[in-house]
């Protein structure tokens, strides 16, 4: 993932920056309790598109970058 472009990436529903997650190659967002994937390279920020995140998930610590 390119750090330019996640520095400008926000979440489509809260506005809130994003973190990469390298291992599931995703997009979270912890304002919304939202990970967004990325398909071929590019960000799919769709929310219909975006997987729930886990209590856990929500809770945990930083996600790799």
């Amino acid at each position: 993932m390119d750090k330019q472009l996640l520095s400008i990436l926000v979440c489509p529903v809260t506005k809130a920056p994003l973190e990469y997650d390298r291992e599931r190659q995703e997009l979270v967002c912890k304002a919304s309790g939202l990970a967004y994937p990325i398909r071929d390279g590019i960000p799919v920020m769709l929310e219909s598109e975006a997987r729930v995140l886990t209590a856990d998930e929500k809770l945990g610590g930083k996600y790799p970058t």
